[in-house]
């Protein structure tokens, strides 16, 4: 019996022994836990350095390229090691980096620097609301030192002005009464003295003539455009603003212009392009030295512009005016047409053969009376500058510069054409014959009116204006 309570003895000793252990074991486990920087659950990657497991293998190409999460952290075997799902292996600590650190770090980092920038910007928002408010304490200051000033200035041109005045009257009244028997005995008539008839609003209706330099401005790939001229007459009506004691008169001008413009464009020919015919392809080759064209316009303008004029005669206007060219003429001269057909299915390249197509002599120098510019809407800034004389009728002459350029275009090329010189290809029954076209309606992308020149212009104007008087006791 003393041997069988011996032995339980000792059984109840070894497990309390063994029992030690564990939560020896359990508690170095948690000691472990709360010493790292990794508990479980985290997401981690292994990095490049790891070239074995705890264990003694390699690990594989592609767990390098994965995010993993630990397992367990610690164990009887690896204590320092972390056990990561997926792969199932014990990791060394420093062989792996954790992510959900970094990302954390990075947080908070940002949060960091967002919170600088903001007191840096209320930093600076503060500084720039200093300095803005000493600027309008030194601008205050300074306005009411100049009114401050002007004011002890004025004071005293008054004083020294009523002086003046005072001391002009005695002397008057000493000089009258020492010239009073003379003037007793012969009566002195008086000079009228003019006055200066005050500043009224007038109307006027102009009739003027201008003329000078003019030009399209062709925008062509190939070749250039000439300046040309242009002459025009302008009816304009106007209503003027005017005050007393204000140098220069505001008006507003409307009216028509119309009149006759003429510019050109010099451009060569060297196209090819491919007519298909019930007998096969043709492929033309078109050359010419030299295409000058002369394009003209019959066109009508309408202005709106503001005006100044200055009481000693200067004027100047400026506005927008609309242009709508209604008939455009065009001349043109071919130089040295050259046309070439090849016929792929034969092999046989023919040149200048009634086979081909030709120039007629009388297709040389043309005339046409749409160069694709008509009624196009052209938009024009203007401006006037020059002088004018008030006559003894009460109306005026003036003479002055004028320029306009063109802001906007309405201009659109909408030729199918493939050269300017068409051809027609031969059929069963006819031979090829070739069409002419503008230069202008074919080559041109865009264009833009300008002119510049003189104008002449009398103006009627209602009520009628009057040269200024002299007083007579000038």
């Amino acid at each position: 019996m003393k041997i069988i309570k011996s032995i339980l003895l000792a059984a109840s000793l070894i497990a309390a022994s063994a029992t030690s252990t564990i939560v020896a074991q359990e508690a170095a486990d948690t000691t472990q836990v709360r010493h790292t920087k990794f508990v479980k659950g985290d997401s981690i990657i292994l990095k490049r350095e790891c070239t074995r497991y705890l264990t003694g293998e390699r690990p594989s190409r592609w767990v390098y390229h994965q995010t993993h999460t630990i397992l367990k952290v610690g164990g009887h075997r690896f204590p320092d090691g972390l056990l990561i799902s997926g792969i199932l292996s014990w990791v060394a600590v420093d062989d792996i980096e954790n992510i959900n650190g970094r990302v954390q770090e990075a947080r908070e980092k940002a949060l960091a620097e967002e919170e600088a920038l903001r007191a840096a910007e209320k930093e600076a928002r503060e500084k720039a609301a200093a300095e803005e408010e000493a600027r309008r304490l030194a601008e205050k200051e300074a306005a009411e030192r100049e009114a401050a000033e002007r004011k002890a200035a004025a004071e005293k041109e008054a004083a020294e002005r009523a002086a003046a005045e005072e001391a002009a009257r005695l002397a008057a009244e000493q000089q009258a009464a020492e010239e009073q028997p003379a003037a007793d005995s012969t009566e002195v008539a008086e000079p009228e003295q003019e006055q200066e008839p005050a500043k009224h609003n007038y109307n006027r209706f102009t009739l003027g003539v201008r003329g000078g330099a003019a030009g399209l401005l062709h925008n062509v790939e190939r070749g250039k455009w000439n300046c040309g001229f242009d002459a025009l007459l302008d009816l304009q009506y106007a209503h003027y603003w005017a005050k007393e004691g204000r140098p220069v008169d505001l008006g507003l001008i409307v009216g028509l212009g119309i009149g006759y413009s003429q510019s050109g464009m010099q451009t060569a020919v060297d196209t090819a392009y491919t007519v298909s015919t019930v007998d096969g392809d043709i492929n033309y080759t078109l050359k010419a030295d030299e295409v000058k064209e002369n394009d003209g316009q019959i066109q009508l303008e309408v202005p709106i512009m503001f005006s100044l004029i200055h009481e000693s005669g200067f004027f100047f206007n400026i506005g927008p005016k609309f242009m709508i060219p209604v008939y455009t003429p065009y001349n043109q001269k071919i130089t040295n047409p050259q046309i070439n057909a090849y016929f792929p299915a034969e092999g046989v390249n023919v040149s200048n053969e009634v086979i081909t197509g030709f120039l007629k002599d009388n297709q040389l120098a043309t005339k046409g009376t749409d160069n694709g510019n008509q009624f196009a809407i052209n938009v024009l800034l203007t401006a006037e500058l020059g002088y004018e004389w008030t006559l003894k009728s009460g109306n005026s002459f003036g003479l002055g510069a004028y320029a306009n350029y063109c802001v906007y275009n309405t201009f659109a090329n909408k030729t199918t054409a493939k050269s300017l010189m068409d051809v027609t290809a031969p059929t069963a029954s006819s031979v090829a014959s070739v069409d002419v076209l503008s230069a202008t309606k074919t080559y041109a992308k865009g264009l833009g009116y300008f002119d510049a020149g003189l104008k002449l212009a009398y103006h009627f104007n209602f009520p009628k204006k009057q040269k200024k008087s002299i007083n007579a006791d000038k």
